[in-house]
């Protein structure tokens, strides 16, 4: 619709400027009325009414729409047809119906140039007499090569459009299938938490926020006697006790916070955007979480967990942080188990069994 717009635009500017600085037998008034003014309103009134069905019956845009590019082009033809080559200006809606890529589109818009070429031919007596028989068999030529040329566009546009999709599909699976190797290749597969791999990742990027300043704080969690429930309950309950623990710490810990399994039944999380004392009553909170939850595979038994739980202070090696959280874990084993321990707390360490 902008494009018959600027057409219309660009005709009337030419006419304008003909008039004005090349040779021209009409009148003024003539001019002004039948050249300039009345073929650009009757123009431009054809493209308004397609714009109107555009916009109130969608279903009609298209037959307006190239119906509109076919008067326009009438009215060209009309006003210049002393210009040879002026017949060419009907091919222009045929091609442009090509960009929709719809062979009904350019097959409709065809007929329209026919059956505008014999409205012209009978009725602009003007019009005829500037046409010779060699015109009279080119023209529909031209339409037809035209139409036959914006066909085999089409054609081949499907097919290219066709392969695009294809490739953008391929392309979409492939990430996809990529996306979910990553994913498998970060997650542990039992508890569905980050696997031991991961938890370095996220560690060192923790330490290296540590280091500009953002504190957090590392927990590490350890299921008590678990060697006992698979020797005694077997290895499914023992993998089915792992997998209610991830889910404990998963839906206990906000989403900032990064909980992994570090290998066996031990598991690692990271804290960030609280407090130590928020941490601490988050550890207690899942400790109590799970040592109230009784599990009919172990005869309604509870499992307890041990934890260690240290901050990041400014300056700590990565190893020194995790050896430290580590000896606080082995404390609280040591002391009793269900417990969770920090450097500021004092334990009375026994003999209990790890």
């Amino acid at each position: 619709m902008e494009t018959y717009w600027v057409v219309i635009a660009l005709h009337f500017a030419a006419q304008l400027y003909a008039y004005y600085f090349l040779p021209y037998e009409l009148e003024a008034g003539i001019f002004y009325y039948k050249v300039l003014l009345g073929p650009t309103l009757l123009m431009g009134g054809s493209v308004a009414a397609a714009q109107l069905v555009d916009r109130y019956a969608v279903r009609y845009s298209f037959i307006s729409l190239f119906a509109a590019g076919t008067f326009v082009s009438m009215v060209i033809i009309h006003l210049n047809m002393d210009i040879r080559i002026i017949g060419a200006v009907m091919l222009l809606p045929i091609m442009a119906s090509a960009i929709f890529f719809r062979l009904d589109l350019t097959l409709y818009t065809a007929v329209l140039q026919i059956v505008a070429f014999c409205i012209l031919y009978n009725w602009d007596y003007r019009f005829k007499a500037f046409l010779n028989p060699f015109d009279l068999i080119s023209i529909p030529i031209f339409i037809l090569v035209g139409t036959l040329v914006a066909g085999i566009i089409i054609v081949n546009g499907r097919e290219l459009l066709y392969d695009l999709e294809t490739t953008m599909t391929a392309k979409q699976n492939l990430m996809v299938e990529n996306a979910t190797m990553l994913k498998i290749s970060k997650t542990d597969a039992l508890t569905g938490l980050f696997n031991h791999m991961s938890f370095h990742e996220f560690y060192e990027k923790a330490l290296e926020y540590g280091e500009l300043g953002v504190p957090f704080h590392l927990a590490l969690l350890d299921i008590d006697n678990f060697k006992g429930i698979n020797d005694k309950f077997g290895h499914r309950t023992g993998d089915l006790v792992l997998s209610r623990v991830a889910c404990t710490i998963q839906e206990n810990i906000p989403p900032t916070d990064i909980a992994t399994r570090y290998g066996g039944e031990e598991f690692a999380v990271l804290l960030f955007e609280q407090t130590f004392e928020e941490a601490l009553c988050l550890m207690e909170q899942i400790r109590t979480a799970f040592s109230e939850t009784r599990h009919a595979e172990l005869g309604g038994l509870a499992v307890t967990v041990s934890i260690g739980l240290k901050s990041y202070e400014k300056g700590t090696t990565k190893e020194r942080l995790f050896e430290d959280t580590d000896a606080l874990l082995y404390a609280a084993k040591r002391s009793g188990k269900n417990k969770v321990v920090t450097p500021f707390q004092k334990v009375d360490e026994g003999s209990a069994a790890l």
